[in-house]
């Protein structure tokens, strides 16, 4: 055993406290970000809503003032669609819907965890062994998101060894939320640890390794002496930490229904679709100029002015946050139509083939942002409403040269056919594989059966009807 020297090199993002909380505004719905934005102006004094009397130029109010320095003296004043610039996107203000959701359309149930793991798993891969092991994985998660079996176990269960099974778990732990399915508090921190810059990693992963005890006790100066760092830096890295999910799966532990709107229509004008944003109920949005002049002209001073300071920065971020929020659901339901025009024009059954990869590398995203972006998040076209990931399905093969099929268009066409069916007489899990094969379609039995119970339908033999 010696001392040596390494190096090492890798990719990452700072998860500054402004982070955290543009990765928390991006996984809004349109519903809690309108509570968000009321919470923040009754707790944020320098935050202020505008009035409808009050009115700006766009052209000098555009889209580069959400690119202003961080400082107080470079703060976004306003944020409204209208000042976002004619390329980027439009939102429902003053535009006539005629075609909105009834009553009925915006109550839905919940994505659970296991639903939202095994999306992004049947997105990230096609092969048959690594979704055997990842759903069985999946499956024994608790409802924070822990793992709650042994490796060895899931080994000897799925006849493999320790490694196999490691290799789909440390997969399944990089998806969104971060740090699902580790299998301790220390894991799941550590997990999340992975997006800090490398300037910052080190010292966190240390902290998490050695120093949680002392951390929970806010015992600042034992981690001071045990890591040779100041107590300032200690404190800093500590909030860093406790701004961690510890519980990554508690957002979707809930059981009840939930009412949501639309975040963004697609809507037929001619031959075209248009992207439009929901807005409505959003208030419009400004920095306190009083509060700003004050700060700039040295009225005031001391906590005073650390104060203000502080809450005009934190006024900022947020209406950054905000506008990154609006401009990457855009952005991606935008290159959804793109890739999805069939969809768009004839309906269900001519979705696309379409994963997570092929948006992350059009738009240049991360994929857990696209993942972060479409869960949750509604869209209102003029076939219903849809959640985003309702988009993106694996491919199944067709022979004779034939184009893939995207699988939700697979499970239209099985639906077809069960709901034409001689109902004396009904099709078979095994005839409905058949049928798919004349036309083309290479499907399993066992595929047909996966979708059919999906779908919530019934076996053969208990939708038989003799009368």
């Amino acid at each position: 055993m010696g001392l040596k020297q390494s190096m090492k090199q890798s990719l990452g993002m700072a998860m500054t406290p402004q982070l955290q909380q543009a990765i928390k505004i991006l996984q809004m719905s349109v519903m809690e970000l309108q509570q968000e934005i009321n919470n923040e102006l009754v707790e944020n004094p320098t935050l202020e809503e505008m009035g409808e009397e009050e009115d700006f130029d766009p052209e000098k109010k555009g889209q580069e003032e959400a690119q202003k320095a961080d400082t107080p003296e470079g703060e976004v004043e306003y944020l409204d669609s209208s000042m976002m610039g004619t390329d980027s996107y439009k939102s429902t203000k003053n535009t006539n819907l005629d075609d909105m959701p009834s009553y009925e359309q915006v109550l839905s149930k919940p994505t659970t965890l296991y639903d939202h793991l095994s999306w992004q798993l049947r997105m990230s891969t096609e092969d048959e062994r690594i979704l055997e092991i990842g759903e069985d994985i999946i499956g024994n998660l608790n409802e924070d998101g822990y793992l709650v079996v042994l490796v060895e176990e899931l080994a000897q269960k799925l006849e493999t060894d320790n490694e196999e099974i490691e290799a789909v778990l440390f997969r399944i732990q990089r998806f969104d939320p971060p740090g699902v399915a580790a299998r301790n508090l220390q894991e799941c921190l550590m997990i999340q640890a992975e997006m800090l810059d490398d300037d910052d990693e080190e010292e966190i992963e240390k902290i998490i390794q050695n120093h949680l005890p002392e951390l929970e006790t806010k015992n600042y100066m034992v981690i001071s002496k045990a890591l040779d760092i100041s107590l300032e830096k200690v404190m800093d890295l500590s909030k860093i930490i406790h701004d961690m999910e510890p519980k990554p799966g508690r957002g979707f532990s809930t059981s009840e229904a939930q009412y949501f709107v639309p975040d963004v229509y697609v809507i037929k004008v001619g031959k075209d679709f248009m992207v439009v944003l929901n807005e409505e109920g959003m208030p419009r949005l400004k920095v306190s100029k009083d509060y700003k002049e004050q700060l700039m002209n040295g009225e005031l001073i001391g906590d005073t002015k650390k104060y203000v300071r502080e809450k005009l920065k934190g006024a900022h971020w947020l209406l950054k946050s905000i506008y990154q929020r609006q401009r990457t659901i855009y952005r991606v339901t935008e290159a959804i139509l793109n890739r999805q025009k069939d969809f768009f024009n004839d309906g269900p059954q001519h979705l696309k083939p379409m994963v997570l990869r092929d948006i992350s590398e059009e738009l240049g995203l991360h994929e857990s942002t696209v993942s972060r972006v479409t869960n949750g998040k509604y869209m209102h076209t003029p076939h219903g409403i849809f959640e985003l990931k309702y988009f993106f399905n694996s491919a199944i093969s067709r022979s004779g040269g034939e184009g893939d099929l995207a699988s939700e268009s697979v499970k239209q066409k099985i639906k077809g056919m069960i709901d034409s069916e001689d109902v004396k007489k009904p099709l078979s899990d095994q005839q409905i594989a058949e049928i798919l094969k004349d036309s083309n379609i290479r499907i399993a039995r066992r595929t047909v059966a996966k979708y059919r119970e999906a779908m919530g339908i019934l076996p053969s033999n208990k939708r038989k009807k003799y009368f």
